[in-house]
């Protein structure tokens, strides 16, 4: 009785303690406290450094030690470099070139990338990609000699590679994430080419490619000021399979549902699920990139990897491609004083937030889906190598975001969806790690899985 009586009196003591044991840190959490290693600073002195170059034209000198883009290149390698000796050499740092000639590039002029490859402890073939674009014009875009200072366009997205490869070498990540800053992207989108190239040469099954251009202003060249927007351009239906995949998207739908506007979708969520850290909402632009207008995310499209465009809420055209000058009171030019480095570091720390969730979430499943002419809609998809559990999502056509879900274990590979009826609805599968990542949501229309299109007759 005495022994009741005594543990009596310690129960509330011990309940209290265990209310006050802190819960795990979750996915959300994780990411958020790796996003707030981006530091203002460090973008301000890495877009100075490209700016000190003078000019980043493609066509510029790749010899001189101190002006050109060979010069910016060099920086650029030696910062990864940096970085990855600080993480006990956890990156692999390198260069993909080729010789290119164009419009844009009447000589043959050797192109190249530099990059920084991080590779993932269980999935080293599962790859996220971040890019910048190093090259830099005035407004005549073959003028090669005058000064191009580049800070924003961009500078600012080659800071972003730059920066996130510093804040996410010091962690380790089950996926492989790659830091690139390309070149030749104003004389043609040729550094995007290559690097979508190299990609597809090493394999790489690419989960996605975040491309940053232009990220780093928050006032328009009207006055107008946005600076808690970031705009993401998504491609609509897939380019690469296009032709092959036009009657059944007609007769199945997927017109809105290609992998980079679920890409698009998922950083819209994550963002909003991330908080404080970024401070920042996504706006999404459903088309893949400005009005009439092109980056190199456009080349990984055009070889079937999912990629999107970061860009400001409200660009300044007076600072973009102009040569540096004052007419009637305007500046013109892009330079650094025109940037807003607060702004900056919180796009590049959504960049490093979707980074680290994408490379620790296991790879989008490839799901079909069933159910003409019944009550019921069946959803089937492979299983994923590493996935802990998978989750089935739903929302109306014309539903911007999915809206329903339910989540299955690891062990299956189809769910019913009892008295859904497939014509109403767009229907996906995400999958989740044990940790509880989740991956994009890839969706069951034709051409809708994280992967190149390839003709059935053509699988192996």
């Amino acid at each position: 009785m005495r022994t009741l009586i005594l543990l009596a009196a310690f129960a509330p003591s011990l309940a209290t303690a265990a209310i006050a044991t802190p819960p795990l840190p979750g996915p959300e959490d994780v990411v958020a406290e790796q996003a707030r290693g981006v530091d203002p600073a460090q973008l301000r002195r890495q877009v100075e450094a490209l700016v000190s170059f003078g000019t980043r034209h493609t066509m510029s000198s790749q010899t001189d030690p101190k002006r050109g883009i060979g010069a910016a290149l060099n920086w650029t390698e030696a910062e990864f470099k940096r970085y990855s000796a600080a993480c006990g050499g956890c990156l692999t740092v390198g260069r993909a070139s080729e010789m290119v000639t164009g419009s844009r590039i009447p000589t043959p002029t050797k192109v190249t990338n530099v990059f920084a490859i991080q590779r993932g402890t269980e999935r080293p073939n599962d790859v996220v990609i971040i890019t910048g674009h190093i090259d830099s014009r005035v407004s005549d875009v073959m003028n090669a000699t005058a000064d191009a200072p580049g800070a924003n366009d961009d500078g600012s997205g080659t800071a972003a590679a730059i920066e996130a490869a510093r804040v996410l070498s010091k962690h380790k990540f089950p996926g492989t994430i790659v830091y690139a800053a390309l070149s030749g992207e104003e004389q043609g989108l040729h550094g995007g080419k290559i690097m979508a190239d190299y990609a597809k040469a090493q394999g790489w099954n690419v989960i996605a490619n975040l491309n940053n251009d232009i990220i780093g202003n928050s006032c328009g060249s009207d006055g107008v000021c946005d600076p808690k927007v970031v705009r993401v351009f998504s491609e609509g239906p897939r380019w690469q399979g296009r032709e092959e995949l036009a009657g059944a998207t007609r007769s199945r739908g997927g017109e809105n549902d290609s992998p980079s506007r679920n890409l698009s979708r998922f950083l819209d969520s994550l963002a909003e699920r991330v908080g404080p850290p970024l401070g920042l909402d996504v706006r999404q632009i459903w088309r893949n990139d400005r009005f009439g207008r092109g980056g190199d995310h456009t080349e990984f499209l055009n070889l079937g990897y999912p990629a999107v465009r970061f860009s400001v809420a409200v660009e300044n055209y007076n600072h973009q491609h102009q040569d540096l000058r004052v007419e009637n009171g305007i500046e013109y030019g892009d330079t650094i004083d025109k940037m807003d480095f607060a702004y900056l570091a919180n796009v590049v720390r959504l960049n490093v937030a979707a980074l680290a969730w994408l490379a620790s979430a296991p790879p989008p499943p490839e799901p079909t889906v069933e159910g003409a002419v019944e009550t019921d809609t069946t959803v089937t998809w492979a299983p994923v190598a590493g996935a802990a559990g998978y989750m089935v999502r739903w929302r109306r056509t014309d539903a911007n975001q999915f809206e329903h879900s339910v989540q299955v274990p690891s062990s299956a590979t189809k769910h019913v969806l009892k008295g859904i009826r497939v014509d109403d609805w767009i229907f996906g599968v995400a999958s989740l790690s044990r940790q509880g990542y989740t991956s994009p949501v890839a969706a069951a229309v034709p051409g809708g899985a994280f992967k190149p299109y390839v003709k059935p007759a053509e699988k192996n």
